[in-house]
């Protein structure tokens, strides 16, 4: 009994992973773990009968929690704009746009993916929706399946990282750390690792070209009538918008917060091509090409959901939960407009809506109980002792903090890692002198792996889903293409995960990648701030000045002393 009570904090870890081990869902898990070890610990005398009156009022307080309503917010967007046909669009023109390069209908992939990332926030939503539109296009110009699965699931999982995303909500909660600031710290990572996607795809087309090939001639639809391409058009206008946005950008001053800058000179951009775009359907001139108009018009709602969720929070007009409001707003007007919205899809997105919402809650309730029990037996002071005398001080401590989140991504996703692993990490980084937010987005993208790790991937079971099990004919060529096994989504998987790894490395070697979104905090030390007291100059007395050379025998007392100089000035402002 002596060695229970000095070690039940341990022990009671142990007990949680037992019951994980035994396959009871993490939120039971969690709360009869809490209960249990919490009446043990009453009934040995260890803790006070009245430890657990204080339940009540955490739950009640996880209800008052205005930041966890940006979670159905953001999910009720997502699902909303998943059967709106944005991403059946945004596919369709992009693929083209990129169809006549090697890769090009991987490159649109991603990039697709990135902007479902900054609109849905979900990575269900993402990875369904192009591997339902995407993956039977790309097996039937002959993509190397490995390739073609990873690629769809690796941009689906951009969702994770980059704002909109329900993680980062998630972890600002337990980190105790504003939303909006982790939404500004994981803006520009978010974008870096779609570009190290982007750079892994065109080694492939190097090095194994065969793998990804480029269009046929008679599978690119938007075509001009002289027969060119139209691409020069869409790249003068594109130079012209990111001329223009960049002229912006330097007229804004210096101390402007970098992810506030990218969403201004963004919105001008795009606002100079949709301009240009209005004029050139409406007179009819010409100006620019079929492909140029259609994917300008093809960007704009979903770039300006962007900017009415996104933009308003980096900009501080609106909070992160009434940013979520808008968005899902926005949602249900966009799919109004597309006429794709009836009770069926509504009801659909309410119901899946609720069910994550309730399932979000009940594992928090779960944290919250085994947390309330974790505390009162010294737990987040074992865990301190533990992860502090490691060697190597704050460098020691994240890349062991990293081995053991990504081992743990293998068996358990980003919510179970959130509610039970980073609120016994938070304290102790703080302690370290390491600072939350960047901690809270070192971790997500860390976290990202829990989505692609085979053979427990979610991101890899949702593309299972839609993927074909069977050998089929195909609609356009009428030929026969082979299945998607098993074994070639996970080995897919690898290269992407790999590439989130070395993603985590960087924003560990390079931390501006995080800090570098956020408002500069004028810092003041008070040690340095230095008042002097000067002598002040002797009194001019006013009968003198009435006197012969009295007026000069002050204006020369004044010229000799330049404290009296000044005085005198503030007396002559003032009068």
């Amino acid at each position: 009994m002596e060695f229970f009570s000095a070690n039940m904090a341990p022990i009671m870890f142990i007990g949680l992973v037992i019951f994980l081990l035994m396959g009871y869902s993490v939120a039971f898990s969690l709360g009869a773990c809490g209960l249990l070890f919490g009446l043990i610990g009453i009934e040995m005398g260890m803790l006070p009968a009245s430890l657990m009156q204080a339940l009540p009022l955490r739950i009640f307080g996880i209800m008052q929690n205005d930041t966890l309503l940006a979670i159905p917010f953001f999910t009720f967007m997502g699902l909303i704009l998943e059967r709106s046909g944005m991403a059946e669009d945004l596919l369709d023109t992009i693929g083209q746009l990129f169809g006549p390069i090697r890769g090009g209908l991987a490159f649109a992939v991603i990039l697709v993916g990135a902007m479902l990332a900054a609109t849905t926030g979900v990575v269900a939503a993402s990875v369904i929706s192009m591997g339902l539109i995407s993956l039977p296009i790309m097996l039937r110009y002959g993509y190397d399946r490995r390739l073609a699965s990873g690629v769809i699931a690796a941009s689906g999982t951009l969702a994770q990282i980059i704002p909109p995303s329900l993680v980062l909500i998630i972890m600002a909660d337990q980190l105790g750390r504003s939303v909006g600031d982790l939404y500004k710290g994981a803006f520009i990572p978010g974008f870096v690792l779609t570009g190290l996607y982007i750079g892994y795809v065109l080694l492939i087309t190097l090095w194994r070209p065969n793998w990804a090939p480029a269009l046929p001639v008679e599978a690119r639809v938007y075509r001009e009538a002289s027969g060119s391409s139209g691409l020069p058009s869409l790249g003068l206008l594109t130079l012209l918008s990111v001329g223009l946005a960049v002229a912006f950008a330097q007229t804004r001053p210096d101390n402007t917060p970098t992810d506030e800058l990218i969403v201004v000179s963004m919105c001008v951009g795009v606002g100079v091509a949709f301009v240009l775009a209005v004029f050139n359907k409406v007179t009819g001139l010409k100006l620019l090409s079929k492909m140029a108009e259609r994917v300008t018009f093809v960007l704009i709602p979903p770039l300006g959901l962007i900017f009415l969720v996104l933009g308003t929070i980096f900009l501080g007009i609106a909070t992160p939960t009434e940013g979520g409001a808008m968005g899902a707003v926005g949602a249900l007007a966009m799919a109004i407009g597309r006429r794709r919205l009836d009770m069926r899809l509504l009801r659909q997105a309410m119901d899946s809506t609720m069910k994550l919402s309730t399932f979000v809650v009940f594992i928090l309730i779960g944290s919250t109980v085994f947390s309330l029990s974790f505390q009162a037996v010294d737990g987040p002071k074992w865990v301190e002792h533990l992860l502090t005398s490691l060697p190597g001080g704050q460098l020691g401590f994240l890349i062991v903090v990293n081995i053991l989140i990504f081992v743990l991504a293998f068996f358990l996703d980003f919510f179970e890692l959130s509610f039970i692993v980073v609120p016994l990490l938070g304290p102790v980084a703080e302690k370290l002198g390491i600072d939350l937010v960047w901690f809270g987005v070192l971790l997500a993208v860390n976290m990202q792996t829990s989505f692609m790790h085979p053979p427990f991937g979610f991101a890899l079971f949702y593309l299972r889903s839609v993927a074909p099990t069977e050998d089929y004919k195909d609609r356009v060529t009428g030929k026969t293409v082979p299945k998607v096994t098993t074994g070639q989504i996970y080995w897919g998987a690898v290269p992407f995960v790999v590439i989130q790894i070395i993603m985590v490395g960087l924003i560990i070697a390079f931390p501006n990648l995080v800090s570098g979104g956020l408002d500069k905090k004028e810092e003041v030390n008070v040690d340095n701030v230095q008042i002097d007291f000067q002598e002040q100059a002797p009194a001019v007395d006013p009968s003198s000045l009435l006197s012969p050379g009295g007026a000069s025998g002050a204006a020369s007392a004044v010229e000799e002393d330049p404290m009296a100089i000044f005085e005198q000035q503030a007396k002559d402002e003032k009068k």
